[in-house]
């Protein structure tokens, strides 16, 4: 499906810049051999919660500093 897109776009520019993007692909191809991308592992999702007993706040957290009670 990405192919098709992007020869659909590609065929819409002019050959001038068609041939930029060559050059761009070719760039590509060289500074990402196909082996080291194949072996690159994916990034898991985050998830909500993941860190949930692992944080703690301590009772105080909202009180007013001291440094701060001539400004209150």
């Amino acid at each position: 499906m990405i192919q098709a897109a992007l020869l659909e776009t590609l065929q819409k520019l002019p050959e001038s810049l068609q041939l930029e993007v060559l050059h761009y692909a070719e760039f590509l191809v060289q500074k990402y051999p196909q082996d080291a991308i194949a072996v690159e592992p994916l990034q898991k999702k985050r998830e909500a919660g993941a860190l949930k007993g692992r944080i703690w706040m301590s009772d105080d957290f909202d009180e007013p500093l001291e440094d701060f009670k001539e400004y209150m």
